[in-house]
């Protein structure tokens, strides 16, 4: 099963300067980059194939089960199928496996009026109702199936798929555990992967891995030379807690497939989630030369590049997905990361250059276009910065996305002084993903357009998400341009205190102070910002 690796979102901060506002009061102006991290320990999830009917083979198929003490139960006489019975059988199943769905519901319905012991009637009707999607009136048949031939797996099976079709897991898997146990034996070695497989796919779905284990492994004893079960056996056993178990399965498994990317990225996985992440690495080096191309190769050193950068070694990381590049140019994920990880480097041109050509490979990928745009914004190239931004808006509903595109198309839009425009952006990022930067980057729009309620509101809303002095001290500037001069002092004090060498702080206590008429404390504010290098402090005094 292939690795598909996360999407990442550039990590890191990007500070410019801060805007000039009235009352000289200062609203930290910051660009973080929010950064979803992908998990070390990607081990994936495990196929779930949609089960499908099991149709008689021959209109004799299901057999006749208990019908005969079915009947004597109810008194009702019992005879053998005619042979115009069977001829009739045989025709309707002409017509089922013709596509004449409804003729043979008709015809079906006929033979099961004749005699309603008949367990063959009941099968092929039910798969006749299945097929034309009524699927409660296929349960009911394939449940008088199962009573007329207890001794049969066609009903528990196909009762199981009627179950997972309307979503009902739990009666699916006991269904499909009951065929299991009714077919043993008796059937062919496809039949019984079938039910395996829808088996395995409901316990996958549970999830339930070490009864999926068990149920691989059986499939695994049945058919030794398919060595995709191998890998699949020891995913359930790394997703149920035994990776260690599964290593002497994957290690089997790759003596005989050398180039198995798969087999080597689980390996290297299970190492990892033990924390041996030194080891991890050497398992996927040594898995790079007999990867069967390019694309398997950058599958490996992307997740080396992975698990370099989150044991801090940035350079290493980058180099890692360089090599993944080269190895598949075309592999939209391995630029990406590399433009991730260059861009953690502070390597900013080259971190485009990467997005760029994520970008470029996939171009209706949302995300990839929304953090092109952030490392637009961050080289100071806000008309490209806002038109990639919307750009990425118009192609995703996804919400992640699209919070994000408004908020770089939000920042872009405030330094090209489109305050406007700016607060709509932001709000409607907010609105969609709440974050401390988004809600602060509304507060500065807002304050600029003179919305100096929105500004607290925003800036409040910022405090929340995450405190920070920088915030509160904007917070303490828009309140006082909101004539809350109360609260200002109440927001500004405790910054003071709690780093009496901010000079901002005392600058903005001290407009606060003199704002409600305490002149002197105001004076004493304004010496202690003056005496701390605070320009305007000293014209305070004035």
């Amino acid at each position: 099963m292939s690795h598909k690796l996360p999407i990442l979102l550039l990590s890191a901060a990007l500070v410019s300067a801060a805007p000039n506002i009235a009352h000289a009061q200062t609203l930290v102006e910051q660009v973080g980059v929010t950064q979803i991290n992908g998990t070390l320990n990607q081990i994936g999830t495990p196929s779930i194939k949609v089960p499908s009917v099991i149709a008689p083979a021959t209109p004799a198929a299901a057999g006749t089960g208990d019908a005969a003490s079915t009947a004597s139960l109810l008194n009702l006489p019992v005879s053998a199928p005619t042979p115009v019975y069977l001829a009739a059988l045989g025709t309707a199943q002409q017509s089922l496996q013709a596509g004449n769905y409804r003729q043979a519901q008709s015809q079906y319905e006929a033979l099961v009026a004749q005699d309603y012991q008949n367990p063959q009637a009941h099968f092929g009707l039910g798969l006749a109702l299945f097929a034309l999607a009524d699927l409660q009136g296929a349960r009911f048949e394939f449940g008088q199936l199962t009573a007329l031939n207890p001794a049969g797996f066609e009903g528990p099976y196909n009762l199981g798929v009627v179950a997972s079709r309307q979503g009902q897991s739990a009666e699916a898997l006991t269904q499909f555990a009951k065929a299991a146990e009714l077919a043993r034996g008796k059937v062919s070695v496809p039949v019984m992967r079938q039910i395996l497989e829808a088996l395995a796919g409901e316990q996958a779905r549970k999830p339930d891995y070490a009864a999926l284990v068990v149920t691989l492994s059986e499939m695994v004893k049945n058919e030794p030379t398919d060595l995709g079960l191998p890998y699949r056996q020891a995913q359930a056993l790394a997703l149920g807690g035994q990776g260690t178990l599964a290593l002497p399965v994957l290690y089997a498994l790759r003596q005989k497939q050398p180039g198995n990317t798969d087999a080597a990225l689980l390996t290297a996985n299970i190492y990892a989630s033990q924390k041996l992440t030194d080891r991890a690495i050497r398992e996927l080096d040594s898995a790079v030369t007999p990867a069967p191309d390019g694309s398997a190769r950058a599958r490996l050193l992307l997740r080396k590049a992975e698990l370099l950068a989150a044991s801090g070694k940035a350079r290493d990381a980058v180099l890692a997905a360089g090599d993944a590049v080269a190895a598949d140019s075309r592999n939209a994920a391995a630029q990406a990361r590399l433009g991730e990880y260059r861009y953690a480097r502070n390597d900013r041109p080259g971190a485009l250059a990467a997005w760029k050509a994520a970008a470029t490979l996939e171009p209706k990928n949302a995300l990839y276009l929304a953090n092109q745009a952030v490392v637009e914004l961050a080289l100071g190239q806000n008309v490209q910065a806002a038109a990639d931004a919307r750009k990425a808006g118009g192609l995703s509903a996804e919400t992640a996305s699209a919070a994000r595109a408004q908020f770089v198309l939000g920042v872009a839009s405030y330094r090209q002084r489109n305050y406007a425009a700016a607060r709509s952006a932001l709000a409607s990022s907010a609105l969609k993903v709440p974050s401390a930067e988004t809600s602060q980057w509304l507060g500065l729009a807002s304050y600029a357009l003179k919305d100096y309620g929105g500004a607290v509101t925003a800036l409040q809303d910022s405090l929340k998400l995450q405190p920070s002095a920088a915030t509160q001290l904007s917070l303490g500037s828009a309140l006082i341009s909101a004539g809350r001069y109360g609260d200002a002092e109440g927001v500004l004090r405790p910054l003071v205190v709690a780093d009496a060498r901010n000079a901002e702080a005392w600058y903005q206590l001290g407009l606060a102070r003199r704002a409600q008429g305490r002149e002197a404390e105001a004076t004493t504010s304004f010496r202690t910002a003056v005496s701390l290098g605070n320009v305007r402090a000293r014209s305070a005094l004035k």
